[in-house]
């Protein structure tokens, strides 16, 4: 069948004409309000929907009373396990405030991250999580749009944006600390040169206030394959670093599986503590050391940010906690 042959979907209109009613009053009716209609009158139209198969629009009709029940995420790839988790603690937040949660992942080449915005503030969301960088523009549109938004797990306060995240250098300082604990004294770190990072930073203040010279610096990519190219290149040069912060659990299971192959040993040879606490790295062996984002206390205040945002300051910081394995050379015991 042609676009021209299908049938057209039932308006309100419709209704209106069927019934014998003007649109407002069909609104009335379907909406309960806001003005009361007669019994009769409210028959006429509720026939005339079941008659021709009328199907409101859910999500305009929602925000016609303030009760929008959609959010929408933009998250940078939600393959990676701890924006997985993020998701899930986000729809979770969002089903306990009784609403329903639209993933969009920004890093897809169909189409830009600004007209991903702009479709998912065309289906009526009532606010926005961002999980990902937004370019000047990217946010100057959201703040256009007047969408209730906040971002999440970003490096600090964003001008003009709500957010929620973790202390990340005190995280990274707390993981080097641990390493320093065991006596080793050459400890690397590897993560993103993307963009600014506070765990490294982290990394240099810790070996700084031991007063330890900093290790091998190894800038990659936010990914297994990331961690597992800087695994190698250790490796390669033949001189192997006592220890390693990895900046994410993704590039620490990477990472392991370079040294792995290369017939290093962890935490024999050298011991690791990765970032995040997702559950991914506690099903490798030997179980990661990971410092722990707290994705329920995120995920929870981030939907209050955007549904309730007078109850939440304009950035709210979490601690990390660090989940001890056996990676960073503890045993079950300790």
């Amino acid at each position: 069948m042609s676009d021209d042959a299908r049938p057209r979907p039932v308006t309100r209109a419709d209704v209106a004409r069927y019934a014998g009613v003007s649109t407002a009053v069909v609104s009335y009716v379907l909406n309960d309000g806001p003005k009361a209609v007669a019994p009769l009158t409210k028959e006429r139209v509720l026939d005339a929907v079941r008659v021709l198969g009328y199907r409101p629009n859910l999500a305009a009709r929602a925000l016609s009373k303030g009760q929008a029940d959609m959010l929408g995420l933009l998250v940078n790839d939600n393959r990676n396990p701890f924006f997985a988790e993020l998701c899930h603690a986000l729809d979770q937040a969002s089903a306990d405030r009784s609403r329903q949660l639209l993933i969009v992942n920004s890093d897809r080449r169909q189409a830009p991250t600004s007209e991903q915005i702009r479709d998912l503030a065309s289906r009526q969301i009532s606010g926005l999580i961002i999980a990902s960088v937004l370019t000047a523009g990217e946010q100057a549109l959201i703040e256009r749009l007047g969408i209730p938004s906040v971002m999440i797990g970003q490096f600090g306060e964003t001008d003009g944006l709500s957010g929620v995240g973790v202390d990340f250098a005190a995280g990274a300082r707390m993981g080097v600390e641990h390493l320093i604990g065991h006596g080793y004294t050459d400890i690397a770190f590897i993560g993103s040169a993307a963009r600014y990072d506070p765990r490294e930073r982290g990394w240099q203040e810790a070996l700084g206030d031991a007063h330890l010279t900093p290790g091998a610096l190894v800038h990659t990519t936010f990914s297994y394959q990331g961690g597992y190219d800087a695994g190698r290149r250790l490796v390669e040069r033949g001189t192997l670093p006592r220890a390693v912060l990895a900046a994410s659990d993704q590039i620490a299971v990477g990472l392991l599986t370079a040294l792995r192959e290369g017939g290093v040993r962890v935490p024999e040879d050298v011991a690791i503590v990765s970032f995040d606490g997702t559950a991914s790295v506690d099903f490798v062996w030997p179980r990661m050391t990971t410092v722990v984002q707290p994705l329920e206390q995120m995920a929870e205040t981030a939907i209050r940010a955007v549904l309730d945002p007078d109850s939440v300051p304009r950035y709210v910081e979490f601690a990390t906690q660090l989940r001890v394995r056996e990676s960073c050379g503890c045993t079950a015991d300790d």
